[in-house]
Parts: structure tokens; C-alpha cells; sequence
């Protein structure tokens, strides 16, 4: 214990304060302002984060026609794309994404493949690497409207079409492009779309993405978007209508983005009236069920059947094809609106896809509108098939596939939920809330799994989410920095692409919100933004100046230390000092040191001394003793009771009465940024009762010191224990340093008697069981009785 004196006590912290700090912050300053870093505002993107009165976005309509092959795995297709110049510019030429690109031989994707040998090889990678298989887009014909060729220049994953004349402000051009490809085996070339192949049925099931040639965005804070795919980034796509005619095997089922157009053509009765009950079911009703699309999967159409679909406001187009789909559907309204929720799965897929997935859509719907904005398309899809999750508008490829016998690991149930929430969710980032994916995929896929965690946990209670949770991006954080790279860093250059593009964003707007700025001025910024930003093209800058623009929070020290390095959490609680107001009364004071210097162990020194010493010279010669050696400096003279008189009198009462406060308790915390990533520190409180508290300082307690700072707390009750972030909410990666006093690690270790491992029969063994008859073979054999 110490006692202090009030007059001194805020000077000398601050002081010693400002000390430290003159030697310590002489790097970059965490607190200092982000504008420096962010595009400077203007009419089209203002300092508020939100669209300017000259925001504007180019529009690309689609009328697309597409054949499937399915006895070649192949497609054919035609389109008309109707381009609108909404932009101030004259544009002399388009630029058109052939994605698919990045699967032909000498792909940029291909060529910059990294790997390395090994002494064992599977199959599957040997196969990958001598593959002569071609996936790229061969364009057949690119015509404008008055059906004259256009020249084009395709760069990789990039044409360019050069037009007759520029296409001014306000103004519209079609053309149209005729192409063909060979579909990409999922499992052998991987990739966003694709077939797989039933080996036990002969079937294939298709999921058809970036199937079209596409147009690029065009904008205002960086003109053509055209950087080349190269497999992490993925696709930036201006918003249009589509109309779109599949063409596929006649007993095929086809899903697709938007609404069906020729239903009584393409159903059959019984279809149409399953689909009139699940507009008003409150659980999936079948349009196909499973003994249906079992029986489908042994006929062989010879004819087609033409599906047409159309999408209003969207960025992007989608399909999936197959015999075997088994089909459900359940309708859901969304603030009035009605939108069809629906699965189509193989049977492979059951008992799990039956009973979660169009549920698991309908739940997403729900949770992700209340978060954002709400869901304004007609419909939204889960199919399963190869692919194990990848989303377009109103439709989605999701994986998880229960064993063949029906039974499933509670991974692969709890996968295949989370899969379908994350993918559904696309339908609001980016496919809504249009981000750059090419350049920005935290954009996409972080704010997607942060709110993918939230409508996990209103799934189900304790629901075991991946991501979200602060201590689970500890671990990532830790790392070196030569193995991370920041949030905001480019798609294709990202390290560890999974934490820092989907775990690490999500749990940095977990932190936003449960200890940052709370929940409620939270939902309101990122609902600002969603509304402020639906069906445009929203930059980073956007989120970071919304967000701070509808809460009234300076958040530039966490966008820069957490979206800008990868400094990580660890703030060390070195040292605690306890204190209490001295009362001055000497009758108080000197009897608490009495009793201090009472209680204090003797030295090892003088414990000996009193056994080894019987008698010291003084005690041998009085005469040696004067005034001092009957002295006690801690006795209380009636010169110690006047000036302690006299200093009451000279106090204000409201000074007297601070000054007998004997139930204060201070203690001066001494904290260290190890970590180097500012954060607020969460102080729990154990008192001598054992009840607890917790308080909440904010980060800018580093503002003026950002490596080192003490923290006096003062309290009505003594306190026993300090524990910094005891619930793990800032993500903390070394947990040992945050008590005071120190608390040991616990953890356990598991007992198990030592074996030596079985070797392998040697060669000579080996000849000698090849080399042996069949009646030595028998009486080698475990159990036998050689009889």
C-alpha cells in the first residue's frame, strides 16, 4: 500500500507521462488524420461518404441465348449487349471481360502458377500440371448493330472493342458477340463454374457462371476497371436488365437468375401448381421431389427445351442445369414484397440439403435485410453441385454433402449452413452493394462474413461460426509480418488470402461494434451505408467516411491500424500500484506506520545478528547512548496536533471532507502496448468480495502516447485482481500479460504408454512372403492353426 497526496497526484502522471511520450513517439502517429490517405472528396463522392450530386454509373442490358451440350460438356451462346454512356466522358472504345479466359493454355492465370515437386505426387496434381485441356472463350464474331464487324483486341482475360465513333455523353450502342467454349470439369480444373460428372447414374450437373462475355465498369474514381483475372479477384460488373434463353436437354431442370418467362411451357402441370402452394407454404414444397428426379436421371431426352429468364437491376447472370435436380420452394416477404425462396440439389444432397437449405435462404434473406437494406429481388437460389461456394444475383453454388449412407459429421452440417448464409449474403455485398472485387475483395467477402456471423448466431443459439469472433483471428495476427499483408492490398497480392480478406475484416467490424462505438450507433452508420450505396459502386473510402460521418466517431486510428498494417493486439498490464489518501491527522498516519513497520519481516541479516550478536557496543557502553536512541519519529507531539489544526482551517469543507475519505481506493496501472495496434482497454475488477466490474476506456487513452501510458482508476472497494479484455473482444494474441496479478496458463496434458511403430517388412521379407506356398501363405496368416 501507498499513501499519496491529492495536490501532486495528476501533475505528476501527466508529467511522467509526457515524458515517456517524447521518447517514444517519434514513429507515425496512430491517431493522426486518414484524409491524407483517401481520395479528396468531389461532387461525385463527397466528404460524408455518400454519392454527390454528379454520382453517376454506366448500364449494360443483355439479351442473351445460350445452347447447352450435353453430350460434349460445351456451350454455344449469342448476345446483344446495349451499352448506355451515363459518364461525362466520350468513350472511343469498350472494354469486355472473357473471364473464362483464365482456363485457356497460356493464361497469364496459368502461366503464373507457383509450385514446387514433391517425392509423392497424387494423381490429380500431376494431371493439373500436363493438362492440354482449353477453356478459354472462342469468340466467334463481334458485330454492331449494323451487323459490320467491330475490331476488337483481346488482351488475356480482356477484349477491347473499338468503335466506329465515340460513344458521347447520354448516349447508347449495341453490339453483339457470338462465342463457344468447352465447360470446365470442376473437380479437375476447378474454378467458379462448371460440371460434375455421376459416375453411378452417367449424369452431369451443371453450374454455369461467367458464361458471357462481360462488360467492365467504367468509372469515376478510376476509369475502366480491366485488371486481368488471375483466379483471387473476382468480378466488377455494372448494373442492367437481362433477358436470357438456355436451351438445354428436355427432361433437364434449369435455375437461373431472375424470374422464369415461358413457365406453362417449360413445367408440367403438376410443377405448376407445387409452385402456386409454395407461395403461401410455411415450410419448402417440392416441385420436384426426390423419387422424380430419381426416375429423371435414367431418361435421355432427344429434344430441347428453351428456359427464358429475365432480371431487372442486376450485375451479373447465372444458371444451373441438370436432370437430377430435385426442386423445392418456400415464399418469404420481405417488407411487403414477396420473394420465392429455393434449393435444387441432387439427391446426393439428402437428407441435408432437403432439410436446411431453403430455409437457410429464407433465414438469410431475413437477417441481412434488417442489418442492410431490404431484399428487393423476386427470388433467391441454393443449388448444390461441384462447386463449393460462389454467389451471383438471386443465385448461389454451395457445397456440403453428407456421406453416401445418409449420415453427416457435425462439420459438414454446420459447413454446408454457413456456406449457404455466406453465399446467399452475396446477394447484398457486392451483388447489391456493388463493391470493387477486382481490386477490394474485403470489401466483398469481409462485410459478407461479418454479417454472415450475425445471422449465424440468430440461427442458433452458441452457433460455432468460423469467423467473427475476435479470439479467433488472434492466432493469424501473431504471425510475422513477412507472411501478412494488409486488408488493403490488392486481390491477387493478399497473403493468407482467407484470414485477411474474409476473418480478419468481419472481426475488425465485430470489434467496430461491441466495443468501438456499440451496437446502436453501429447498425445505424453500416445501415446508412448500405442504404447510401445500394446499386452503386461504392469505394473504401466510402465505407470509412459513412461510417464515421452517421455515429459521430473519429475512427481514422482503426481504419489506419487495422485496414492499412498488421500491427496486432497485445497490451501488457506490467504493473499495478495501490494507493490511499492520507488523512494527515498524525494520530492516524503515525499509527498506521507503527503498525507498517511492525509487521515488516526483520532481514535474514538482522534475524542472525540477534544469535550472533548477543550485545553491540552501545549496549555494552550507556554512555554512548544520547537523545536518538529513545527517539520515536512516529510518536505524535502536541506540535504535530497545532499544524495539523492549523492545515484543516486553511481547507474549504468540501477539501475537509476529501481529505478524511478513507474508503477511496487508487491504483495506478501500468500499461504497454506490445502489439503496436492501438485499441480501448477493457479493465475487469475482482474486489475483496469477490464481486467484479468492468470498465471500458477508450483507445484515444494512446492518443498522445501510443506505445506506453498509466491509468489511475479509483475505487469505493479494495481491489484484488486486474484483467485486461477478459472476454477477448479485441482480439488480444497473448493473453499471458494481461492479469495482475500474473495468472498461470492452464491447460492439460494427456498420458499414453510409448510404442515403438511397427517398420515395414523389409525386401528380403517381402520376397520371402511372395516366394512362399500357399500352405506356408495359410499358416502365416493371423488366427490360423496350420491344421
Amino acid at each position: 500500500m501507498r499513501r499519496l497526496l491529492f495536490a501532486g497526484l495528476v501533475l505528476a502522471v501527466a508529467g511522467r507521462q509526457a515524458a515517456v511520450a517524447q521518447n517514444t513517439n517519434s514513429g507515425t502517429d496512430k491517431f493522426a488524420q486518414l484524409e491524407t490517405m483517401l481520395p479528396t472528396p468531389n461532387s461525385y463522392r463527397t466528404a460524408s461518404g455518400a454519392p454527390g450530386t454528379d454520382y453517376w454509373q454506366q448500364r449494360a442490358d443483355y439479351d442473351i441465348k445460350v445452347t447447352l451440350d450435353d453430350a460434349k460438356q460445351a456451350l454455344t451462346g449469342r448476345e446483344t449487349i446495349t451499352y448506355t454512356n451515363l459518364s461525362p466522358d466520350a468513350l472511343p472504345y469498350l472494354w469486355v471481360q472473357l473471364d473464362q479466359n483464365i482456363f485457356e493454355k497460356n493464361s497469364i492465370a496459368n502461366a503464373t502458377q507457383v509450385g514446387q515437386l514433391q517425392d509423392k505426387m497424387t494423381f490429380q496434381a500431376v494431371e493439373g500440371m500436363t493438362s492440354n485441356f482449353d477453356g478459354g472463350f472462342k469468340i466467334e464474331a463481334v458485330t454492331g448493330k449494323d451487323g459490320r464487324a467491330l475490331h476488337t483486341v483481346t488482351n488475356n482475360t480482356m477484349m477491347r472493342v473499338d468503335l466506329p465513333t465515340p460513344l458521347l455523353p447520354r448516349q447508347s450502342v449495341s453490339f453483339s458477340v457470338k462465342w463457344h467454349y468447352n465447360i470446365t470439369d470442376q473437380y479437375k480444373q476447378g474454378g467458379r463454374s462448371g460440371f460434375e460428372y455421376f459416375a453411378d447414374d452417367k449424369n452431369y450437373l451443371y453450374e454455369m457462371a461467367q458464361f458471357y462475355p462481360r462488360m467492365a465498369v467504367y468509372s469515376d474514381n478510376q476509369g475502366w476497371q480491366h485488371k486481368q483475372f488471375l483466379g483471387n479477384g473476382e468480378f466488377t460488373l455494372p448494373f442492367g436488365d437481362y433477358k436470357v434463353s438456355i436451351t438445354a436437354p428436355a427432361d433437364h431442370i434449369v435455375g437461373a437468375t431472375g424470374t422464369l418467362q415461358n413457365a406453362a411451357q417449360v413445367l408440367s402441370a403438376t410443377q405448376m401448381k407445387r409452385w402456386e402452394q409454395a407461395k403461401s407454404a410455411t415450410k419448402p414444397v417440392l416441385i420436384v421431389s426426390q423419387d422424380e428426379a430419381v426416375k429423371n436421371e435414367s431418361s435421355r431426352a432427344t429434344g430441347t427445351k428453351t428456359w427464358t429468364f429475365a432480371a431487372k437491376n442486376v450485375r451479373d447472370f447465372a444458371w444451373a442445369s441438370s436432370r437430377k435436380f430435385i426442386w423445392d420452394a418456400m415464399q418469404i416477404k420481405e417488407e411487403g414484397k414477396p420473394v420465392m425462396c429455393m434449393s435444387y440439389y441432387p439427391k446426393e444432397g439428402n437428407p441435408l440439403w432437403g432439410q436446411y437449405s431453403t430455409q437457410v435462404v429464407a433465414h438469410t434473406i431475413k437477417t441481412y435485410s434488417k442489418y442492410t437494406i431490404p431484399y428487393q429481388y423476386p427470388v433467391a437460389i441454393s443449388v448444390h453441385g461441384p462447386v463449393g461456394g460462389m454467389e451471383y444475383p438471386m443465385l448461389c453454388f454451395n457445397g456440403g454433402r453428407p456421406e453416401k449412407d445418409g449420415t453427416y459429421s457435425q462439420n459438414t452440417k454446420y459447413g454446408m449452413i454457413s456456406v449457404i448464409i455466406h453465399e446467399v449474403g452475396h446477394n447484398f455485398f457486392p451483388m447489391i452493394i456493388n463493391s470493387d472485387e477486382r481490386q477490394w475483395t474485403w470489401m466483398d467477402e469481409g462485410l459478407n462474413s461479418f454479417v454472415q456471423f450475425l445471422t449465424e448466431q440468430e440461427w442458433e443459439r452458441n452457433y460455432p461460426s468460423r469467423r467473427g469472433e475476435p479470439r479467433n483471428i488472434a492466432a493469424y495476427m501473431a504471425t510475422a509480418d513477412n507472411l501478412q499483408s494488409p486488408i488493403m492490398i490488392n486481390s491477387e497480392s493478399a497473403l493468407q488470402f482467407g484470414n485477411n480478406a474474409y476473418g480478419k475484416p468481419a472481426t475488425a467490424l465485430n470489434v467496430l461494434r461491441e466495443t468501438v462505438m456499440g451496437r446502436e450507433l453501429f447498425d445505424y452508420a453500416f445501415k446508412t451505408y448500405a442504404k447510401r450505396w445500394a446499386y452503386k459502386h461504392p469505394t473504401p473510402a466510402d465505407l470509412f467516411r459513412t461510417m464515421e460521418d452517421a455515429s459521430a466517431v473519429d475512427l481514422d486510428w482503426f481504419w489506419r491500424g487495422w485496414f492499412y498494417t498488421t500491427e496486432h493486439t497485445d497490451i501488457a498490464l506490467e504493473s499495478v500500484k495501490s494507493y490511499n489518501a492520507s488523512t494527515r491527522n498524525p494520530q492516524i498516519e503515525n499509527a498506521r506506520l507503527q503498525q507498517q513497520k511492525a509487521a515488516a519481516p526483520q532481514s535474514i541479516t538482522a534475524q542472525r545478528n540477534a544469535t550472533d550478536i548477543p550485545k553491540t557496543l552501545v549496549d555494552e557502553k550507556p554512555e554512548l547512548k544520547d537523545f536518538y536512541n529513545n527517539y520515536d519519529p512516529l510518536a505524535v507531539t502536541p506540535a504535530d496536533q497545532q499544524r495539523y489544526t492549523a492545515m484543516l482551517n486553511g481547507l474549504t469543507p468540501e477539501q475537509q471532507q476529501r481529505l478524511g475519505d478513507s474508503q477511496s481506493n487508487f491504483y495506478e496501472l501500468s500499461l504497454r502496448n506490445v502489439g503496436g495496434l492501438v485499441m480501448p482497454v477493457i479493465v475487469q475488477m475482482t474486489y475483496a468480495d469477490n464481486t467484479q466490474e468492468i470498465q471500458t476506456i477508450p483507445a484515444e487513452i494512446w492518443r498522445k502516447n501510443n506505445a506506453q501510458v498509466t491509468k489511475v482508476i479509483v475505487t469505493k472497494k479494495p481491489v484484488i485482481s486486474f484483467v485486461i479484455d477478459p472476454f477477448q473482444q479485441t482480439a488480444d494474441t497473448d493473453l499471458s500479460n494481461n492479469a495482475f496479478p500474473r495468472q498461470p496458463a492452464s491447460s492439460r496434458f494427456e498420458l499414453f504408454e510409448q510404442q515403438r511403430p511397427q517398420a515395414p517388412a523389409n525386401p528380403m521379407q517381402q520376397a520371402a512372403k511372395a516366394s512362399a506356398s500357399p500352405m506356408q501363405k495359410l499358416e502365416q496368416k493371423p488366427g490360423s492353426s496350420g491344421n
